[in-house]
């Protein structure tokens, strides 16, 4: 994940004062709660930003990271962005990559005692109704130039040759066809051997540029060019390549995996490309030489989380242009609005309209009441957990009061299942106790995921597009669960669907009533 750096010197100005630029009335949608929404947060491993702590042993690892997605649990997210490999590393035991140093101090130096960091957030995130894409860098080696302290089967040591420096650090090469090889091998290690619900790389592709430095790739471009003439062109088309690649690679490994990348906020200006937005910054088509509108066009990712770290009145990139932008190039796919709270901790002018304790809720309402766009996506974990400027607190009470679904991926999968059977509802001491019977196959033969629980208190009308009436969500097929939050007295009712991997919902089983003696 990028840190929020650069715009065009001469075009930044922060304006003191609150400016509309809405072009919706951002009092409609927001207000209504939406049933299916994207609510993500990147945990970001690199540098032990959100975590682990440093120094910390096995345990306190696991309850820092069951702290943390207790939390967000309880702030009403429903994705999880784990960075499981930020430098040609791993926060997983099943890779051929040596253990990350930000895990225990040194990389090639495992947990101990030994446990496998990407099994245990997956299993906690899942009993918590949260998704988890893993979340890795493609590109980047190393994240400085401590060369001396890599391991000695960290990939630069076995393939020097795969490899150039820029800016101190050791980055892939994407213009070599084994290096685009060994990093589909690396995510399809993921994919075979844990049961993530998604792929997700950031903007690392090629490196941002530092002037008067060129990246030394030259070489590369005169044995693989082939036809182009312009290595620029050339340099898109190698991103293009691994992406297409993995994009298939990842459908044919695990059909119902999600795909997505967090590109830079601006694909490119109108300055630079036509098709550009109205902005004077940074951009991935120029600098990073990824193509993100192509790969939605082309339907090679399922979502885009573009990274809209300016606030609504930036004059040189505006939140609301953006926004706007990105949700007219989606091409019918997802498009998530990335979320810069970690400004609100920063010291400088750029960073000035954050302090305003109603700038983001106020882009949490201009989001949301854009119709292509289907959630948001936290930088960072850390951000929400010290409840910058009160944002965790906007969300939990407001945004998020009520549990949400991910949005469906049609695309990918539009069959539900049948719905589940024989649903009973009786008292069971001060709490009521659900049983059911597991639904009869799905017409394409998938398995059920999960189960939702819907509640109602007396003569509530039953409506299960209102999410707030969603009582659980479940991602495990247990047969039962026991509401132990109810009254002596009271009388509800209940009803459940089931749910696939990708969150197709089935038809509800007939209405059940108790009354808590």
């Amino acid at each position: 994940m990028r840190l929020y750096k650069y715009l065009l010197p001469s075009v930044i100005i922060i304006l003191l004062f609150t400016t509309s630029y809405a072009q919706v009335d951002t009092s409609l949608r927001y207000k209504i709660s939406p049933k299916r929404e994207f609510r993500g947060v990147w945990v970001a491993t690199v540098e032990n930003i959100d975590w682990p702590q440093q120094g910390s042993t096995t345990d306190q690892q696991k309850q820092q990271l069951v702290t943390i997605l207790q939390n967000h649990a309880e702030t009403g997210i429903n994705a999880i962005f784990f960075q499981v490999r930020p430098a040609a590393d791993a926060f997983y035991a099943k890779s051929t990559e040596p253990w990350s140093k930000w895990l225990n101090g040194q990389q090639g130096v495992g947990p101990t005692p030994i446990y496998d960091p990407l099994d245990f957030a997956i299993a906690e995130a899942h009993k918590r109704g949260m998704e988890l894409h893993a979340w890795v860098n493609p590109y980047r080696a190393t994240n400085d130039n401590k060369y001396s302290q890599l391991s000695p089967n960290h990939i630069t040591n076995l393939h020097p040759e795969w490899f150039f420096t820029y800016g101190g650090q050791k980055l892939f090469n994407p213009g070599l066809p084994e290096v685009r090889e060994y990093i589909i091998k690396i995510v399809l290690n993921i994919l075979d051997n844990y049961d993530v619900d998604g792929i997700h790389m950031d903007d690392y592709f090629y490196p941002y540029p530092i002037d008067g430095v060129p990246i030394k790739d030259a070489d590369t471009f005169n044995k693989y060019g082939g036809s182009y003439t312009d290595i620029r062109d050339w340099r898109r088309h190698n991103v293009d390549t691994l992406i297409q690649m993995l994009s298939d690679s990842i459908r044919k490994h695990k059909p119902r995996a999600k795909f997505g990348v967090s590109p830079f906020g601006i694909w490119a200006n109108k300055y630079q490309q036509p098709e550009g937005s109205d902005t004077h910054g940074g951009s991935s088509y120029v600098e990073n030489y990824a193509d993100v509108r192509k790969w939605l066009q082309k339907g090679w990712v399922d979502y885009a989380v573009p990274q809209l770290y300016w606030p609504l009145n930036s004059r040189a990139a505006n939140f609301d242009t953006l926004l706007n932008w990105w949700s007219n190039n989606v091409y019918s796919h997802h498009l998530y609005i990335g979320l810069g709270v970690y400004r609100v901790a920063e010291r400088s002018k750029a960073s000035i309209a954050y302090k305003s304790p109603t700038e983001l809720p106020n882009e949490m309402r201009h989001l949301r009441n854009n119709p292509r766009v289907e959630g948001s996506v936290v930088f960072s974990s850390n951000s929400l957990t010290h409840n910058f400027n009160g944002f965790a607190d906007s969300l939990s009470s407001d945004f998020y009061k009520y549990p949400a679904l991910p949005p469906l991926m049609v695309w990918k999968d539009s069959i539900p299942p049948n719905a589940p059977q024989s649903l009973v509802a009786k008292p069971f001491g001060k709490s009521v106790l659900l049983t059911w019977q597991p639904p009869l196959p799905a017409r394409d033969g998938e398995p059920v995921y999960g189960y939702v629980i819907y509640r109602f208190e007396g003569t509530e009308p039953i409506n299960l597009d209102d999410p707030s009436h969603i009582y659980r969500i479940q991602y495990d097929t247990t047969l039962s669960y026991q509401d132990t939050d109810v009254q002596h007295g009271h009388s509800y009712l209940y009803i459940l669907t089931a749910i696939d991997r990708l969150k197709n919902e089935s038809d509800r089983t007939p209405t059940i009533g108790v009354t808590v003696p």
